[in-house]
């Protein structure tokens, strides 16, 4: 479960795209063991901050702290050894459709891990079966996937290399409500059996009261709160009002059952 340990610390964070900022002065922790929801409206730069952060995209200014690192002063080989404690899973899986789900698993494990083909693809079964994949997925190519197996396979890719941070870039999107509540147990069973800490972008806010131990809620160009759910709701901002108060909020107060307490 979370703790006070931070494992990664932003702070002054600037990002910008020719002359728009999109990020100014962001500060943001990230403990260990916790479910963080990412939120905000179109615009604030979800995405943008996760890319800083495990390094495909270089921040205008501002440091970030990984693991006791400042990961954008490190040299390459140093960085890529903490970046392979990283997991991500990007919103549209981004597999390889040219290779097999079983193949796109052990890809990283033989790249980065430097196994063999074998001893690859034994590990990437592994992984398929722990993300809730059938045995019978290892074979197939993404397009013969549905879009909730595509996730879980990605998923798999991104929990190759055994992270200690896993990343997930809007995990629900495109999900039925069925799906999409599956997965968010998924991932809260994987947080608790694996010791994982979770970076999740995400409007779902069935995800959010379901599973996010805390919420930050990106505004004016930086992290307007960061605190748990109820506080969160609770604070005093036109966006916060309208997105946790309207007509869905309410809807996912009453309807999402906390996982948590899930025998």
């Amino acid at each position: 479960m979370a703790g006070d340990e931070v494992l990664i610390e932003v702070r002054g964070l600037v990002n910008r795209f020719g002359s728009q900022t999109v990020h100014d002065g962001l500060d943001l922790d990230i403990r260990r063991g916790e479910i963080l929801g990412v939120v905000g409206g179109s615009g604030t730069g979800k995405s943008v901050l996760l890319r800083s952060i495990v390094g495909l995209r270089r921040p205008n200014a501002g440091s970030v702290r990984v693991f006791g690192e400042n990961l954008l002063a490190l040299g390459e080989e140093a960085r890529s050894r903490i970046e392979r404690r990283f997991g991500v899973l990007f919103q549209r899986g981004a597999l390889f459709s040219s290779l097999t789900v079983q193949e796109n698993i052990a890809l990283p494990l033989i790249e980065h891990a430097g196994l063999g083909r074998d001893d690859a693809e034994h590990l990437a079964l592994l992984k398929i079966a722990l993300t809730g994949l059938p045995a019978s997925a290892a074979e197939k190519y993404p397009d013969a996937l549905s879009g909730g197996m595509i996730k879980r396979a990605a998923l798999a890719r991104a929990l190759a290399l055994d992270p200690e941070v896993l990343f997930l870039d809007e995990p629900t999107a495109g999900l039925d409500p069925i799906g999409a509540a599956a997965f968010d147990r998924l991932i809260l069973t994987l947080r608790d059996a694996l010791g994982l800490s979770v970076f999740l972008v995400t409007h779902d806010l069935d995800t959010l009261y379901s599973i996010c131990d805390r919420v930050a809620v990106l505004a004016k160009k930086r992290v307007l709160v960061a605190d748990s759910l109820e506080r969160v709701a609770a604070t005093d901002d036109d966006w916060i009002r309208d997105y946790f108060h309207g007509p869905r909020g309410r809807a996912a107060q009453q309807v999402a059952a906390p996982l948590q307490e899930t025998p």
